[in-house]
């Protein structure tokens, strides 16, 4: 988690993910009169692909979003059922999910330990205090992952917005210059 606290001393402007700032351009015609921009077409294509790239990143961040919300709830169920099982002091009955909709009933004795899926068809045995542990620490991880998807996203935003301008004036820029020859020419 390092690189969470690297890019956390970054500020605002800045993605936590790695996200490429987009260059606002303020002066087109010095823009465009750099080297690599000789071909209007070709500065075009630049920013539509850059917009692509971006298009590309919103939607594996909501990916990554939507999962983690579903994450959260399901890791705070389980940490309430280890609190359950801290304070149970007799058997009870009960039910659970085996799999997709499918339920089914069991007696759960006092016990210490707890059985957790880790991911990857991998479950380990744990104290029930050390799986407390492990999924408040696990909450606060996904939480903290929340916020900083969140902050990306809105910071993509406004990749999208300055591209979509940088589009627009270079476009603009463009109609001017031939209308500017067309003038010319007459």
């Amino acid at each position: 988690m390092e690189a969470g606290k690297e890019h956390m001393e970054l500020g605002d402007k800045k993605s936590y993910a790695g996200i490429p700032q987009a260059e606002f351009v303020d002066d087109v015609d010095s823009y465009m009169a750099r080297p690599e921009n000789s071909n209007f077409e070709e500065v075009l294509k630049k920013l539509d692909s850059q917009h692509g790239k971006y298009k590309f990143m919103e939607y594996n961040l909501q990916s990554k979003k939507k999962r983690l919300q579903n994450q959260v709830p399901e890791l705070k169920r389980s940490l309430t059922m280890i609190e359950k099982l801290e304070n149970q002091k007799e058997e009870f009955e009960t039910q659970f999910l085996l799999s997709e909709q499918v339920f089914a009933k069991a007696k759960v004795p006092p016990t210490n330990n707890v059985c957790l899926w880790l991911g990857a068809n991998v479950m380990l045995e744990y104290t029930l205090e050390d799986a407390k542990k492990l999924l408040t620490q696990n909450i606060n991880m996904a939480e903290k992952n929340l916020s900083f998807v969140n902050h990306d996203l809105d910071f993509l935003r406004d990749q999208f917005t300055t591209t979509e301008v940088n589009m627009a004036r270079v476009y603009n820029w463009d109609v001017k210059r031939r209308q500017a020859l067309a003038a010319q020419s007459k």
